[in-house]
């Protein structure tokens, strides 16, 4: 009806009074007026235009009504039911409407002449007629929209829904009045599911708290996550919204930390720790170290700490005798074993009895002589074989003297290279005692004839002080032991003493017991006697002299003296070597003249190369002119006399005189006595000289009991004296070549 509007009754009353609404007036209504919500906006944007298209729409959609009826029906496009004879009713006047119950719509835009299309929806398949509607300004007209089945759909609107009413899985749209899908509480939704009411959908989830422990609510899902207000599972633990075993994962261990990488290895993780996890390539972790990573680039030899029998001795000893295996210990790195620990190894020798079998070769209580040194092991012999710490059989045992600096235990006392205890200090200098005076010259290990072989050692068996011809006692005078000799710097060479023997006064300026008198002029003791006679019958019964020198006047040895001595020579030594100083006052005048004195040493030895005549107190040149010791070594060659005054000498000799120009100085020569003014060879004045010290060696043979003579004396007269020092002896395991050398 044009230019009126009618007020339609609410909807639910409207509903309810009006009995003659059937099923599809009902829909047409609801449904038409869904539409018209939906296309109402649009017409209103489209008014503007002038021309509007005519749309076909077709819905799916079934919502029911409380009855469970489908309805058809229509409404305005403000969402208000039409009334009885379908205009619809607006808010204000003048206002824009859209009625639905003719099928006609009627719009009132600023542009008269717009025409829209409406068509009447169903639920079922249909055909809408159209209409076209021509507004114009101040006049609105209407044409009416038939149904499917040409009739016009009037009568009251559907009766609005409610929640109580609506089945499980619907809710009452308010808007539509219909159940439609969707929820109102959580009784709509599955037992899993909860309803948004917000947006009337089912959902796993609405918030954090609706998830499990370990989960969030993302999106309506339970996701794996967690946060402050959401813990993890018993044994896990939230790191920057995830969770974590952080008992057993190496990136989150203990807590959201990872683990530090080991060297050459992963890291691991257990009860909350860091570890070592699997090594990397060929590496290895051979120490069991964690701290170190996996340290060895290869294979593991043993684990540290693993202890192995072990036994390094020869092949079939182990268990034989004392020899028993030991345990070796994997080291801390596990790259090997250490040494055999707790083992027993052969012994070099099989001690005496024990009841045991030392060396473990089945025997007990052997007492072999390997080195044939005439010492057996149970005799002593602490180096019977050749070992790792023998390495000269032969010179080891009881019998050898101890050579000092060569590491080894010589004569098996126990103690490596210990030296000789000193024996020449606090010796009386007038002593008769002949032990004493080898004692002087260091001479301070003692042994008898014959003694067990046990104690059959090297040493000094006897001493005596006899004359020349080894018969008779010396004179008292002769001998002495002094701390030193002269004023001029002349001391013992080992240790406190020196032994002196003279032709005259054994003393110098200052000594006293013997006290001194002049060597020049001399004193004629009451000590003569013959030659040694061995001596003398391997020279032809005439004293040697130097070449080129007359022989003595005689072979009377005059004011002699002999210190002799019989030694048990060390098993290890060849030889033996002596310090010996030699003056004489007849330099420089009596020099190479029949009146020479004499000193030899005879040597008693099967040593070897030692000279026929036993005298070592001799210098051999090179062309082989021998030299006895005295004042014609002059002749002989350069250093064997040097404390003198060079020039003239032999001048009470034959002419012509020579000279010398040898010496060195006199000043070794102050307070001896033979540093005074004598007789002159043209100005060479001194009282006599000297030849300095020099070394005297000779041969021995190792074990052997030998004989040593030291013999002085005055040759053709008993004036014009001489005198000899003698200190320092020494064995060595090496030969010498006998005679006399410069130091």
């Amino acid at each position: 009806m044009a230019g009126t509007r009618e007020t339609p009754l609410p909807l639910r009353s409207a509903l309810s009074s009006d009995a003659s609404w059937g099923y599809d007036g009902r829909m047409r209504y609801h449904k038409v007026g869904r539409v018209a919500a939906l296309v109402s906006p649009l017409l209103f944007a489209c008014g503007d235009a002038g021309t509007a298209t005519d749309p076909t729409l077709t819905s799916s959609s079934a919502p029911t009504n409380p009855s469970g009826d489908t309805l058809t029906g229509s409404m305005t496009t403000s969402g208000q039911p039409t009334t009885d004879s379908g205009t619809p009713t607006t808010g204000d006047d003048g206002g824009n409407s859209l009625g639905t119950g003719s099928g006609t719509t009627t719009q009132n835009p600023s542009d008269p002449s717009t025409t829209v299309d409406t068509t009447t929806v169903s639920s079922g398949p249909s055909t809408a007629s159209d209409s076209t509607t021509t507004t114009t300004a101040g006049d609105t007209s209407t044409s009416d929209v038939s149904g499917t089945d040409g009739s016009s759909s009037g009568g009251p609107p559907p009766p609005m829904c409610t929640e109580a009413e609506c089945p499980m899985g619907q809710f009452c749209n308010m808007q539509s009045g219909l159940c439609e899908p969707g929820c109102n509480d959580d009784t709509d939704c599955n037992d899993a599911t909860l309803c948004d009411v917000g947006e009337k959908v089912c959902k796993g989830c609405l918030i954090d708290g609706n998830c499990g422990l370990g989960t969030v609510c993302e999106g309506g899902s339970c996701v794996p996550g967690c946060n402050e207000m959401q813990p993890c599972q018993d044994g896990l633990a939230c790191c920057s919204g995830d969770c974590y075993d952080v008992a057993n994962d190496p990136l989150h261990c203990g807590g959201c930390t990872a683990c530090a990488l080991p060297d050459n290895a992963a890291a691991s993780c257990t009860a909350g720790v860091c570890g070592l996890g699997a090594c990397m390539g060929d590496f290895n972790n051979c120490d069991k170290d964690p701290g170190n990573g996996c340290e060895n680039d290869g294979t593991c030899e043993c684990v540290p700490g693993e202890k192995v029998g072990c036994y390094t001795g020869p092949e079939n000893t182990q268990n034989v005798g004392v020899c028993k295996g030991g345990l070796q210990t994997c080291n801390a790195q596990g790259t090997g074993y250490g040494s055999c620990q707790g083992e027993v190894l052969p012994g070099p020798i099989d001690l005496c009895a024990n009841a045991l079998d030392d060396n473990c070769n089945g025997a007990v209580d052997e007492d072999p002589d390997e080195d044939g040194d005439g010492w057996t092991v149970c005799g002593g012999d602490c180096c019977d074989a050749i070992g790792p710490n023998c390495l000269n059989p032969a010179l080891v045992n009881p019998g050898a003297f101890e050579q000092g600096g060569n590491m080894v235990d010589d004569d098996c006392d126990g103690t490596k290279d210990n030296a000789v205890p000193v024996c020449d200090a606090g010796l009386a200098s007038n002593s008769n005692v002949a032990t004493d005076y080898a004692k002087a010259i260091d001479l301070c290990k003692f042994t008898t004839e014959n003694p067990p072989q046990s104690m059959k050692t090297w040493g000094v068996i006897s001493a005596n002080l006899l004359r020349g011809n080894g018969a008779g006692a010396p004179d008292g005078n002769a001998k002495s032991i002094r701390d030193g000799f002269g004023t001029g710097g002349i001391v013992p060479q080992q240790n406190a003493s020196l032994a002196v023997f003279s032709t005259g006064r054994a003393a110098d300026k200052n000594d006293a017991n013997p006290g001194f008198a002049a060597f020049e002029g001399g004193q004629d003791l009451t000590s003569d006697s013959g030659a040694p006679a061995d001596w003398l019958a391997a020279n032809g019964n005439k004293f040697p002299n130097a070449p080129g020198c007359p022989a003595a006047a005689s072979n009377q040895a005059n004011d002699s003296i002999m210190l002799k001595i019989r030694v048990r020579v060390p098993t290890n030594a060849k030889s033996f070597n002596v310090q010996m100083y030699f003056f004489s006052a007849e330099w420089p005048e009596w020099t190479c003249t029949a009146y020479n004195d004499m000193f030899v040493t005879l040597l008693d030895s099967q040593g070897a190369g030692n000279p026929a005549d036993k005298n070592v107190a001799i210098y051999t040149t090179q062309n082989n002119l021998k030299y006895p010791v005295g004042v014609n070594l002059v002749k002989a060659a350069p250093g064997l006399f040097t404390q003198c005054k060079n020039g003239q000498y032999a001048c009470f000799g034959a002419q012509p005189y020579p000279n010398y120009a040898g010496c060195t100085g006199v000043g070794q020569l102050a307070g001896t006595g033979f540093d005074g003014v004598g007789n002159s060879c043209n100005g060479n004045n001194t009282v006599g000289g000297g030849t300095g010290w020099l070394k005297m060696a000779g041969n021995v043979k190792g074990g052997e009991t030998m004989e040593i003579r030291f013999v002085i004396w005055d040759t053709s007269d008993g004036v014009y004296d001489s005198l000899v020092l003698l200190d320092d002896w020494v064995w060595s395991v090496q030969a010498s070549q006998p005679g006399v050398q410069p130091n």
